[in-house]
């Protein structure tokens, strides 16, 4: 079954609609499914301040297929990700906490209970390949690598809490692979990378192949999985 089966014409809620990746799963959805949208730009929702996301969603109703969190950030203030533990910064390591991980804890919070009952519902977030403690080879990057393995962590917990209640809703962490985008063409070096729409194609592909079973899970845009 692909996505437009499994999904059309139910609702979706895509967070940080104003980003790349966030505008290009819009339009690939808006077609076939009925698609509302939040971003800090038209919505004025800030990850790091509860009280916003609160205001941000009560306006919204329950019933939604899918909610994807397409929030995130790799410069925060324009801070880059340090390449040595001898750069770390404990204000910039908070940010990247705040909005990598206890923003998207806080979208679970708020808006797990407006989900789908019965049949396919499914709340994803973005995380990244480089939020895998077993994947690092490389290094570097350590608050950004840290709070994305927080966000993984999260999303695990949440996912086993949800599921004794929703035993169908599936919550998930996605890997959308290098996306090109003017935040991360400095940072794409010798890796491959794809434009934003096709990193939304292929993360459509990946969420139609999501069973209850895969709860819980770390997943890339192919639907492989990424190891903790």
């Amino acid at each position: 079954m692909n996505f437009d089966e499994k999904y059309g014409g139910g609702r979706a809620l895509i967070l940080g609609a104003s980003g790349g990746i966030g505008a290009a799963l819009v339009r690939r959805l808006q077609p076939v499914m009925q698609v509302e949208t939040l971003s800090r730009s038209t919505g004025g929702l800030d990850l790091t301040d509860e009280a916003s996301i609160a205001a941000a969603v009560q306006s919204l109703t329950p019933g939604y297929r899918l909610i994807f969190d397409a929030t995130g950030a790799l410069e925060i203030d324009g801070r880059g990700p340090e390449k040595t533990i001898a750069a770390i910064d404990p204000a910039a390591m908070a940010a990247q906490f705040a909005l990598n991980a206890t923003g998207p804890a806080l979208l679970l919070k708020h808006l797990v209970p407006l989900l789908a009952d019965g049949g396919p519902a499914l709340f994803a977030t973005l995380s990244a390949r480089v939020g895998s403690i077993g994947d690092n080879r490389a290094g570097g990057w350590i608050a950004y690598r840290a709070a994305k393995a927080a966000l993984n962590q999260i999303v695990r917990t949440a996912a086993i809490e949800v599921s004794r209640k929703r035993p169908e809703a599936v919550v998930v962490a996605l890997h959308p692979g290098t996306v090109e985008s003017d935040l991360t063409r400095k940072y794409l070096g010798r890796h491959p990378s794809v434009p934003a729409a096709e990193a939304a194609e292929n993360l459509a592909n990946a969420m139609a192949r999501l069973t209850p079973a895969h709860t819980g899970g770390f997943f890339d845009w192919r639907g492989d999985v990424v190891p903790w």
